[in-house]
């Protein structure tokens, strides 16, 4: 029996944290942009009732989860820092919410796996370097730009100030350097084929022809591929497009061929024919129609998406949306045959699912999810890791604390006995955290005591706090 698929309609943070590390294959996400609007589905469409905010403030960002943030990127953070300098308040807050999201994502995609961040350009150039030092700048495959409409205004007495404004970034990355990518697309029209493949061969194979063989002249000279080959020869020195034995090798397939009118023809067999080259502008992926329309303003279509899925996915990878929205991402990977996992946080997004894959959403089969023998598990709290091993404290894991620690407080620093050390989660409890040992941390009992069930950035606030008292005391002195 295969993996059921997940929509969970709970914080994307707190999900992502208890999913198994290198569990996916794909996540693509289309965040909300911080745009400082509100974003609410008109009455009476399959949203209604839904709305997000994109309007960001520092109580937005989860401080349980700012720990891991400051040690593993110190230098991102200095980058963050400094964005409300440049920027403002807001966009700081909403790049560390993103950051926060984005370092579990790394986590929990395959060394093989492929990232997909849909955004605009009020936060693309930010979110373009947290991806580099996320991922690696090395492992930057591309900016697609997409085409999303016409850039057509409603019209105004006034001067326009600007261009249009009707593209999206989309920012692909990969894991590794080994990773899945078809950039080709298939010719899926059968019309469309016959017209580009308007030639058939005596055994009824289509082809068409056109593919020079020679180099322009105005290519430059290129000595080593001026030959004669079967009493044919450029009479320019620019020579021919392949070598001799390529050539030779060609005319044995039956890609080139010598005419009965004695011409030189090249061959493309729709056999052959591993799709159309895919570049990184996208312009020709139509509106949402009115059959997966859902009312969500911001909502992609479906086509955008079996792009993407095409592309970076084979049939029963797990596709991951933490923003699914309107689940488009899930409809089309249940479309494709991926296994899937939708999140959000709106409550309404479930039901806006299930009407979608029961209706069929662009389907014109209608079939519905249950016809179809499959389901989806809706839960609405986090998942529980099964990668990691769940351990009670214990004197032994304060042991190896102690020795990771070197002795010294992960709070205030202080070196101390063992004995004065107690056993403490980074993210606590409440917060999501787990029994397991890369969640603990040794605390002298001050900090401990200091720090309660919250967060570490509290304590730290507060060791920050009493270390500037203290100096104005000195100072004073």
């Amino acid at each position: 029996m295969s993996t059921p698929n997940y929509f969970y309609t709970h914080d994307n943070l707190l999900v992502l944290h208890h999913l198994n590390s290198e569990l996916v294959d794909l996540i693509y996400l289309d965040p909300p942009f911080n745009s400082k609007r509100i974003y609410s589905a008109p009455v009476g469409s399959k949203a209604a009732g839904s709305s997000f905010k994109d309007m960001w403030t520092w109580q937005d960002v989860n401080e349980a989860y700012l720990e891991s943030l400051i040690d593993k990127y110190p230098a991102l953070v200095r980058f963050i820092m400094q964005i409300q300098q440049v920027h403002s308040k807001g966009m700081m807050a909403y790049i560390t919410y993103m950051t926060q999201r984005l370092i579990e994502m790394h986590r929990v995609l395959k060394p093989t796996g492929s990232l997909y961040l849909h955004c605009d350009p009020t936060a693309s150039h930010y979110l373009k370097v947290v991806l580099d030092a996320i991922f690696g700048k090395e492992n930057f495959r591309n900016e697609i730009v997409w085409q999303r409409n016409d850039g057509r205004g409603k019209g105004s007495q006034h001067k326009a100030k600007k261009f249009g404004s009707n593209t999206d970034s989309i920012f692909f990355y990969t894991k590794s350097d080994t990773f899945y990518l078809k950039n080709t697309l298939d010719i899926e029209d059968k019309a469309e084929s016959d017209k580009k493949f308007n030639k058939i061969d005596g055994e009824g194979r289509r082809y068409y022809t056109g593919i020079p063989l020679f180099r322009n002249k105005t290519m430059g000279d290129r000595p080593n591929l001026c030959f004669e080959w079967r009493g044919f020869r450029n009479p320019y020195s620019s020579g021919w497009r392949l070598s001799q034995a390529r050539l030779e090798e060609e005319y044995q397939k039956g890609n080139v061929v010598i005419t009965d009118e004695g011409k030189l023809e090249r061959r493309k067999y729709l056999d052959d024919y591993e799709g159309k080259p895919l570049d990184n502008n996208w312009i020709d992926i139509p509106r949402i129609g009115r059959n997966e329309d859902t009312g969500y303003r911001t909502q992609k279509p479906l086509a955008l998406l079996h792009r993407i899925l095409h592309a970076s996915s084979r049939e029963g990878d797990l596709i991951l949306d933490p923003f699914a929205g309107c689940a488009t991402t899930c409809v089309a990977a249940e479309q494709l045959g991926r296994a899937w996992i939708g999140i959000d946080i709106e409550k309404q997004a479930v039901q806006i699912l299930i009407e979608r894959l029961e209706k069929g959403g662009a389907l014109e089969d209608r079939l519905t999810f249950r016809q179809l023998g499959k389901d989806f598990i809706h839960r609405t709290d986090a998942p529980t890791r099964t990668d990691v091993v769940m351990e009670a404290p214990s004197f032994s894991i304060k042991e190896r604390l102690y020795q990771a620690q070197a002795g010294r407080c992960n709070g205030c620093t202080t070196q101390f006995d063992i004995q004065h050390f107690e056993i403490d989660h980074i993210i606590p409890r409440a917060k999501g955290g787990g029994d397991y040992y890369e969640n603990y941390q040794l605390l002298c009992g001050h900090c401990n005591r200091t720090k309660g069930d919250r967060p570490m950035e509290y304590l730290r606030q507060k060791i920050k706090a009493r270390e500037a008292i203290l100096a104005q005391l000195s100072f004073g002195e």
